[in-house]
């Protein structure tokens, strides 16, 4: 399954500017907003989160919440993307992967899960 999603960051830095860390704890644990550097960054997690509820087919919502798709890096700076066992088990996902890229005013995000058998 694979997900994609495309955000402007400017919207994400109005979003900031706003209402600052509070706006990202609305999608993001403080583990995850400790990783944020700039809006770029925060546009890029806002995308990879919708692109991962896209690809379960459910959106963000009742089945899955921001906070059940977990955000971190790896050792060389690559996103993860991980899920929290209740959607883990509910989706029978076994493998997930998340790209993140940046590009003029936009942050694009593509996720793709691997299932064990058919939803």
């Amino acid at each position: 399954m694979i997900g994609i999603d495309l955000i402007k960051i400017d919207r994400m830095k109005r979003l900031i500017e706003r209402f600052g860390d509070h706006a990202l704890s609305k999608f993001l644990s403080d583990n995850e907003i400790a990783l944020i550097k700039n809006p770029r960054t925060a546009a890029g997690f806002w995308a990879a989160k919708e692109a991962c509820s896209k690809a379960l087919g459910c959106g963000i919502g009742h089945e899955c919440g921001f906070h059940d798709i977990i955000l971190s890096k790896s050792s060389k700076g690559a996103p993860i993307i991980t899920l929290t066992p209740k959607v883990q088990d509910a989706f029978k996902i076994t493998h997930t992967s998340v790209s993140i890229t940046h590009d003029g005013d936009y942050a694009i995000a593509v996720v793709a899960l691997e299932t064990s058998s058919k939803i």
